[in-house]
């Protein structure tokens, strides 16, 4: 297990970085207590209309199993991640350009910077300034649809694998044709592949590990994932993109992204590449970052960070009462 990041300990500024989690992190009625903000079922409303489903619906009252449909999942995740942002940056935390439009404001040198694990990229590209809401949910829309038809080819699915000689584990995969497709650091990551193939890992695992089925319904981000790009290409030709306005990191390899067409041009890649988490969380390390805020459906970067980026204060906003926190950590940063 590689050792955990250590940031900078020199600098004096604060570095807050707001990071968005990917597919998994929902849970039935989780949308719920956010609704009870002013404005968000509008809101919501108008996310709905442009994603072509019902957030409302699926984010109060759905199961489990209709929210982890990937159709469903990605959009909601998405959304949810949206209205955190707007409760987020109000009352002057967030800058007068870009970031989510209608809800102006200054202070966002607050913020240090923004990452998203997977499809919470789609939501980190808006807070940077990078696309729209409108292009956000009609790609995290696509992107949804074409994951779920490319997952249906094959029986495919994921588990996480925690522990055991990284080394050891990719061989492992290369003879079962499985890929790592989440390296999450902390010692996890995430594989895919064929059913069958993951079945024989559960059954004798590389010692040291422990495998972990996860309730999702395809091979994302690897090969099996390559038909639902050509979908993503065509409605990434009529977005309109901005620069980012404050820092982001990629998935791809965890470097930083100067470029908006450039950022959306890997999120398109990117559902058939791995996440290097691990990559995104070393750069956060570097840049010296203070403190990480993670929006709703909070907890898993969270947990990632806990042992990757050990020491560093965190803040999971599952609920609109966790903004104060979020609230006390943002304006400590720039006090």
């Amino acid at each position: 297990m590689p050792p955990a990041l250590t940031p900078k300990r020199w600098q004096t500024r604060q570095v807050i970085v707001i990071v968005a989690p990917g597919q998994g992190s929902q849970t039935p009625g989780f949308l719920a207590p956010w609704l009870e903000l002013p404005g968000a079922k509008e809101h919501l409303a108008e996310l709905s209309d442009v994603a072509q489903i019902d957030l409302h619906a699926h984010g109060t009252e759905s199961d489990a199993d209709t929210i982890r449909d990937t159709r469903v999942a990605q959009p909601l995740i998405v959304a949810a991640g949206l209205l955190t942002l707007v409760a987020l940056f109000a009352d002057g935390r967030r800058a007068t350009t870009g970031g989510v439009a209608g809800h102006a404001g200054e202070g966002r040198a607050k913020i240090g910077g923004v990452a998203g694990h997977s499809v919470g990229e789609i939501t980190a590209a808006v807070a940077a300034g990078i696309l729209s809401e409108t292009d956000a949910m009609g790609f995290v829309g696509v992107r949804g649809r074409a994951m779920a038809d490319a997952a249906a080819l094959e029986p495919t699915g994921m588990s996480a694998v925690i522990g055991g000689d990284e080394a050891a584990l990719l061989e492992r995969l290369d003879d079962l044709g499985l890929q790592p497709a989440n390296r999450n650091g902390g010692g996890q990551i995430v594989v895919a592949g064929a059913l069958a193939a993951l079945a024989r890992l559960a059954e004798d695992p590389v010692a040291g590990s422990r495998v972990i089925p996860l309730q999702v319904a395809g091979a994302f981000h690897t090969r099996y994932m390559q038909p639902a790009v050509g979908a993503l290409e065509v409605f990434a030709t009529g977005v309109e993109t901005k620069d980012p306005t404050v820092p982001i990191w990629t998935n791809r390899d965890g470097s930083r992204v100067e470029s908006g067409s450039r950022f959306v041009e890997l999120m398109v890649g990117q559902v058939s590449n791995p996440v290097r988490w691990d990559l995104t969380m070393q750069s956060l390390a570097e840049a010296g970052v203070t403190g990480i805020v993670e929006l709703a459906p909070a907890g898993a970067l969270v947990g990632l960070a806990k042992r990757g980026l050990k020491g560093i204060p965190s803040v999971a906003v599952k609920t609109p009462d966790d903004l104060a926190a979020a609230f006390d950590m943002i304006d400590g940063a720039a006090a």
